[in-house]
């Protein structure tokens, strides 16, 4: 997998632009679907990453790119998710993420969120 440019609202993996968030699933790009956790949004100011969301679990290690800025919500019960499947979850903004992703992509997933 090839990332290419990455800046606010949008992201480059292998010569395909989105301009949304992104799921990485043993190397399928799909489409973060954020609806189930909009009703947390109150709650944190900005729609969170929940557990009611379809997380890539089936994986060593899962990264959360939390945006631009850093500032994607990641809620506590994501986090014992994690832990209860033995998951390595790294939370890093999401250019972070990207380099990281280059580094080690055997077993790993991910969560990119391409704004703030």
């Amino acid at each position: 997998m090839k990332f290419g440019h990455f800046s606010f609202g949008c992201i480059q993996i292998d010569g395909t632009t989105y301009e949304h968030d992104v799921i990485i699933d043993h190397g399928k790009i799909l489409k973060r679907k954020k609806k189930p956790s909009k009703r947390f949004q109150d709650e944190f100011g900005h729609t969170p990453l929940s557990v009611e969301e379809e997380i890539p679990w089936k994986c060593r290690q899962l990264i959360i790119g939390t945006g631009a800025y850093g500032r994607l919500p990641l809620m506590e019960e994501v986090k014992r998710e994690a832990r209860r499947r033995h998951v390595e979850l790294l939370v890093l903004p999401t250019a972070e993420a990207i380099e990281r992703l280059g580094q080690d992509p055997d077993d790993t997933n991910a969560i990119l969120h391409v704004t703030c």
